[in-house]
């Protein structure tokens, strides 16, 4: 006998008490049994955990009839009574409760994931309940089906948790971390400016794994790794984002303030030196941050403004804080990118024309060409915009191919303007990307041969920067291009890196001095120094030499009276359109 203790409306009742008394056992006839039999015989020919359960006269759910396999599942044998409330987790929690509202509704069939309720060693289970007709006994009858699986769920806990951890350093890895952040953001609690994501880059991680081998560069992350760890504070979680790199996600107390104040603790966990086998090591970091707020809605977001921040830091070898332009400026250069590209195969780029003057006769020696893009919804884009783009994309070698034949086709068709070919030459701007990836030679003489031209009639300039980043290959351009007759400029000299004994070795024709150098001659007495320097070098070395930036009649006078060979600059012409320069031409020198 058992009494019903009282529950929500929404649970099982629990049957605790000997004062109720057990569902009635009715005599059946001969039929009925038969029919009872069968029905065991179904259940328990099922190869997996099932039950009938019905809603006594009391309204207590009730085991009408099980298999063996709920028995052992359960641990249930009907020998203690057959009320639900013998087997715990059908009696309550979230399988308890779906049993109780299955049993009470008009549901058909209905399937979920359960769990026993167990905190510790607890199963879980793939519910399946299906109502049966009502009997003379029992107006509310399912079927429940059991399916344990406890062993795929832990397995797939252990493979998940594998998946978010770091195998080396046993941290969280990059989406585990994103994980915490998410957590954070999407907390009912809340404030912006509350935490913070440090991203640290360790310094010659690539050079240290290389010339010691990967086993001490594994030594050196996970002692790495220790360091960070003992620079933290309780609750602040530390993670392994890449190869070299570790993140950070802080609690801010008061301000921006405490997350520069872990930036110094860990540069000085890292001051002194790391030993790895018989060597010790210096290594140093390099520390970008970023704020959970302004309107970031992923984790993800917020660990990519602190590698923007990261960015700028690797360049001063400090700590930098991110800045919402930063990525504002990134979009940008990838909207540019794209557009760029569809730009160079729909021919939407223009060349405009700069006059190069012989400083000593006054006369048009020949014409810059520079790329020009108007953008029909942007306007017009600047080269230092795009240029740079180009160049960290690759689209610099199909733009420079684009500029070659383009500057030639124009001066050849100046020439069949005129009737003649013209005492004109074309200087083209050459990247170091088109040096290292293009070749260059074939595209020149393929642009000769378009366009009509002799080599001697088409200047390629590049700067110092192209020459010092492959000496080796930049000779080898430079003498097929000699090969072709075409000339070779050296652009922005003074601004770069150049041995003299390139200038010696290479087969450079024309020097030209940067802008920088040559606007302020008049004012400042290094300037004129550097530019005497440069034309006596020229002059020893028998190269002519073009001086940019020329912008006032008095710069044109103090360059001639030098001995400065050519200028170039807003004093004679800004850049002009392909029939615009040929009237410049025409107005000065025909």
């Amino acid at each position: 006998m058992h009494a019903a203790s009282s529950r929500g409306r929404n649970r099982l009742k629990v049957v605790a008490s000997p004062a109720r008394e057990a569902p009635a056992e009715p005599r059946l006839s001969v039929a009925e049994e038969v029919i009872e039999r069968a029905r065991q015989d179904y259940l328990d020919a099922l190869p997996i955990a099932a039950a009938v359960i019905c809603i006594s006269a009391g309204g207590d759910p009730y085991i009408d009839m099980a298999n063996e396999n709920f028995r052992q599942l359960t641990d249930w044998n009907g020998h203690e009574g057959k009320w639900v409330s013998q087997v715990a987790f059908l009696e309550s929690g979230t399988i308890g409760k779906a049993l109780n509202a299955f049993l009470k509704g008009e549901e058909k069939a209905r399937q979920f994931e359960g769990h026993d309720g167990q905190a510790i060693g607890g199963r879980h289970f793939t519910v399946r309940l299906a109502r049966l007709k009502p009997t003379p006994l029992s107006t509310k009858r399912c079927l429940v089906s059991l399916i344990d699986k406890t062993a795929q769920v832990e397995t797939e806990k252990s493979l998940r948790a594998e998946m978010l951890r770091d195998s080396l350093t046993g941290l969280p890895n990059r989406l585990g971390f994103n994980e915490k952040v998410e957590a954070i953001l999407e907390a009912p609690g809340f404030r912006e400016a509350s935490h913070a994501v440090l991203v640290i880059d360790m310094t010659r991680f690539s050079r240290i794994n290389e010339c010691m081998g990967a086993i001490a560069g594994d030594e050196l992350l996970i002692t790495f790794a220790r360091r960070l760890f003992s620079a933290l504070r309780a609750g602040d979680i530390l993670a392994r984002t890449g190869g070299d790199e570790f993140a950070i996600l802080m609690r801010l107390g008061k301000s921006l303030d405490d997350a520069l104040q872990l930036a110094d603790r860990i540069r000085a966990v890292l001051a002194s030196p790391f030993r790895l086998s018989e060597l010790e090591i210096r290594v140093d970091c390099s520390i970008g941050v970023a704020l959970l707020a302004g309107g970031v809605e992923v984790a993800e977001e917020v660990l990519r403004n602190a590698q923007f921040a990261l960015k700028r830091a690797k360049q001063v070898m400090g700590t930098q804080v991110y800045e919402p332009n930063q990525a504002r400026a990134a979009r940008r250069r990838f909207s540019i990118e794209t557009e760029l590209r569809r730009a160079i195969e729909g021919d939407e780029l223009r060349l405009d024309f700069q006059p190069l003057i012989d400083l000593a006769s006054g006369k048009v020696a020949g014409f810059e060409a520079l790329a020009r893009w108007d953008h029909e919804e942007r306007g017009s884009i600047s080269p230092t915009e795009f240029i740079p783009v180009a160049e960290e994309s690759g689209l610099i070698v199909s733009l420079g191919r684009w500029a070659l034949n383009a500057a030639a086709q124009t001066l050849g068709g100046w020439d069949r303007k005129i009737g003649k070919a013209l005492p004109l030459s074309i200087g083209v701007n050459l990247s170091a990307i088109q040096i290292a990836r293009d070749d260059v030679p074939s595209a020149v003489e393929s642009a000769l041969r378009n366009s009509g031209l002799r080599g001697d009639r088409l200047t390629l300039e590049l700067t110092e920067s192209a020459i010092v980043q492959d000496p080796q290959r930049a000779t080898k351009v430079l003498e097929a291009l000699k090969a072709l007759d075409a000339k070779v400029a050296m652009d922005d000299f003074g601004t770069g890196y150049t041995s003299l004994s390139y200038l010696q070795r290479l087969p450079i024709d024309v020097l030209k001095i940067d802008r920088s150098f040559v606007t302020e001659m008049l004012k400042d007495r290094d300037s004129v120094a550097i530019i005497r320097a440069v034309l006596s070098l020229a002059d020893a070395l028998g190269l002519k030499t073009t001086a940019e930036g020329v912008e006032t009649e008095e710069l044109a006078e103090a360059l001639t009276e030098l001995g400065c060979t050519f200028g170039q600059g807003f004093f004679f012409a800004r850049p002009l359109g392909p029939d615009a320069a040929l009237d410049y031409w025409l107005s000065r020198d025909a």
